[in-house]
């Protein structure tokens, strides 16, 4: 269900993507974009998931925030990565996730602009346009491409940049690619060999992390607690404690 549903808006959004599109508002900071687009797709998955399971509860970005009474509740991103599509570059995604009884247990994230969809499933491991996903085989931070991002917040952005001075040195490079469902993804596919970010929310991570604890990458925050809006760690097993001790000095950042 959430693959088609997910292949259905990224057909809406690329028909949309080749007119113009403008920012329509802001959310948390001058820099925290809505298009029209974003709230058409978070319509479009509510919509075609109340027909399919009238009793499950849904969360998305854009405002959906229903219980339900099923017990599963589906997470959605309509469109992770607003700045990106409104830019016109192709790392943006639809997010659908769906938890039982707050346990993530299924996941899609759906890139058309990038030909890939990635998949998951609790337990069934996670694959990229069919094919199955292990992580990366790097062992030391020393030579690990790290991908990470930035909150929209004036405060989060200075903390962020002051941790990202620490990091910079211990690791190969740093990519930001403005989309957290891909970056897990990334990381879960290999593509970089870890990722982290502070100020994540559940639409942010919720099926990007199933796919990459599906492919076998360790999934966390701090200290051994479970990932929050405090901190995301996705990396293999060899790299998540380097990293992790790394980032454990830094306080921290305001939340958004």
């Amino acid at each position: 269900l959430a693959l088609g549903v997910a292949r259905e808006a990224g057909d809406l959004l690329v028909r949309g993507r080749a007119g113009q599109v403008a920012a329509e508002s802001t959310k948390s900071s001058p820099t925290d974009v809505v298009t029209a687009l974003d709230r058409a797709s978070e319509e479009l998955v509510g919509r075609r998931l109340r027909e399919a399971r009238p009793g499950d509860g849904i969360l998305g970005e854009e405002g959906a925030d229903d219980a339900g009474t099923s017990g599963v509740r589906w997470i959605v991103d309509p469109l992770d990565g607003t700045v990106n599509f409104l830019y016109n570059l192709p790392n943006w995604a639809v997010s659908i996730a769906a938890e039982i009884d707050g346990q993530v247990v299924a996941g899609v994230v759906h890139a058309p602009a990038m030909g890939a969809t990635y998949t998951a499933a609790l337990g069934d491991g996670s694959a990229r346009n069919g094919v199955a996903l292990a992580g990366s085989a790097v062992t030391d931070l020393s030579g690990a491409l790290v991908a990470t991002g930035f909150g929209y917040t004036v405060e989060r952005r200075i903390a962020q940049v002051a941790v990202l001075t620490r990091v910079v040195p211990r690791v190969r490079d740093i990519r930001r690619m403005g989309a957290a469902s891909l970056d897990l993804c990334a990381a879960a596919a290999g593509l970089v060999d870890a990722y982290y970010e502070r100020g994540l929310h559940p639409w942010d991570h919720a099926a990007g992390a199933l796919v990459a604890a599906e492919a076998g990458l360790r999934v966390g925050g701090l200290h051994g607690r479970p990932l929050s809006n405090d901190l995301v760690i996705a990396a293999p097993q060899a790299l998540f404690g380097q990293l992790h001790d790394l980032l454990a000095a830094d306080p921290p950042a305001d939340r958004e």
